[in-house]
């Protein structure tokens, strides 16, 4: 008998018991290529030789010591690696075990620099609409996903939303995509002006959102107005790169590509590369120095947070994107990966579009291509879509709620850095003929 809380209560899943370059193998020796990276994780595919190496010796010379006792020589090394390449004022590092523990780490930190300088009204934080920040319930109240949210609703603090970035389904037809963006980017503004600049902390974003409606990047120009903004009212810019961040998009750090500064930026997921369980928070000097200088200790903590064990695997893995120049594989692949989509879907009569940055792309399916109308939730498309891709030998990472937080489907693709063309058209293979056996089998039952 299984005695483990699934997800799905009433799942089968099959046991992994090998993994190898981009494939994970079953019990029962049947191979999956992972095209998601379970949930964009695994970047550099499975039993990485370096990064194993790492974590072997790290087990045998120390696997554990709390920090409030000691710093280890992994976690030390990590930080200054993470700062020599964070952009902007990025200058410490804070380390955790999870994307959503980074989040509630940098809620917390925002709000207690501005404690720390007097500004004890600001308490607040902006969000965006159709956003994914983490599962605990300060990461779940700044997100933005209305199925999400709805069964903790009473428990969850008060965050302001206003409109993503998100040309496909909101720009209008008479606007540039540049005026589209700024004009969701002024949204922050409008919002900031009506609950009131001293009553806020900080705007958080993806700069690439990535589970919620799939690999949607702003319009150019979109970040640096939210900026300037912030400037202007002098409210922190939190950036979630938990997803997108570490390489998935071409740059170390996502945000890179859209020339702007962060306050505070998340990372985790491919930090650790599925290896083990890490995450972190950056700092500006100017928060870290703001609480050095004033009360001198941040009230947070975790008993795993700087695993020296994780820290090690961690370090290993940027240590291998340095190496084998994987970020400009990243940016090569990824214009493979979205021509073999390209070539395969652009036509389908129910994929809308096919989008993204690196190797992080979304095809958003919908059930009318000149209206764009969404399939409804009621279709289970995305568990329909999950199933047949793992019967096909495939994961991918399908989604529902894309239109409006409910209704809506997209796939998510992550795949490794490692991954070369002839499985880039094994994965497109394998997703249109999953794209294709499901749409029919749904058409064909609405008929």
């Amino acid at each position: 008998m299984n005695h483990i809380f699934q997800r799905h209560c009433h799942s089968n899943l099959p046991i992994a018991v090998k993994g190898q370059g981009v494939y994970i193998t079953d019990s029962t020796g049947k191979q999956y290529l992972d095209g998601s990276g379970g949930a964009a994780v695994s970047c550099l595919g499975h039993n990485h030789p370096h990064v194993r190496s790492a974590l072997h010796h790290q087990i045998d010379q120390l696997a554990y010591a709390h920090t409030g006792f000691f710093n280890t020589d992994a976690t030390e090394a990590l930080a200054e690696k993470l700062i020599q390449y964070a952009p902007g004022s990025l200058d410490k590092v804070y380390f955790l075990s999870g994307g959503s523990e980074a989040i509630e780490a940098a809620l917390k930190v925002a709000r207690q620099y501005c404690v720390e300088k007097g500004e004890t009204s600001r308490s607040q934080f902006i969000a965006r609409k159709q956003s994914y920040h983490g599962n605990t319930l300060g990461a779940l109240a700044a997100g933005g996903n209305a199925l999400r949210r709805a069964p903790f609703a009473p428990l969850l603090m008060d965050v302001h939303h206003i409109s993503p970035c998100f040309s496909y389904r909101n720009k209008e037809n008479n606007e540039t995509s540049f005026e589209y963006g700024q004009r969701v980017a002024n949204e922050l503004e409008d919002k900031i002006l009506e609950v009131g600049a001293e009553n806020i902390i900080g705007f958080i974003a993806e700069p690439v959102v990535g589970a919620t409606i799939g690999a949607v990047a702003a319009e150019e120009g979109y970040f640096k107005r939210v900026r300037a903004i912030c400037n202007k009212y002098n409210i922190l810019l939190i950036l979630d790169e938990v997803m997108c961040g570490i390489g998935r998009t071409g740059t170390l750090f996502a945000h890179e590509q859209e020339n702007i500064e962060a306050d505070i930026v998340t990372v985790a997921k491919g930090l650790g590369a599925g290896y083990q369980p890490i995450a972190a928070m950056l700092t500006s000097k100017e928060i870290h120095d703001t609480i050095s200088n004033g009360s001198g200790f941040f009230q947070h903590g975790h008993t795993y947070m700087g695993h020296a064990v994780a820290a090690a695997g961690s370090l290993a893995v940027l240590e291998t994107i340095e190496n084998e120049k994987l970020l400009g594989q990243v940016i090569e692949k990824g214009h493979t990966l979205q021509n073999a989509l390209m070539e395969r879907l652009s036509s389908h009569p129910f994929v809308g579009d096919i989008r993204g940055r690196g190797l992080f792309r979304g095809i958003e399916l919908v059930r009318d291509r000149e209206t764009k109308q969404p399939f409804s939730k009621q279709t289970l498309l995305h568990s329909k879509l999950k199933s047949q891709a793992m019967d096909l030998g495939l994961m991918c990472y399908p989604m529902q709620g894309t239109a409006d937080g409910e209704n809506g489907h997209h796939i998510l693709l992550a795949p490794a850095f490692i991954m070369n063309n002839n499985q880039i058209d094994e994965l497109a293979d394998k997703l249109s003929n999953t794209i294709d056996l499901v749409t029919k089998s749904i058409i064909g039952t609405e008929k």
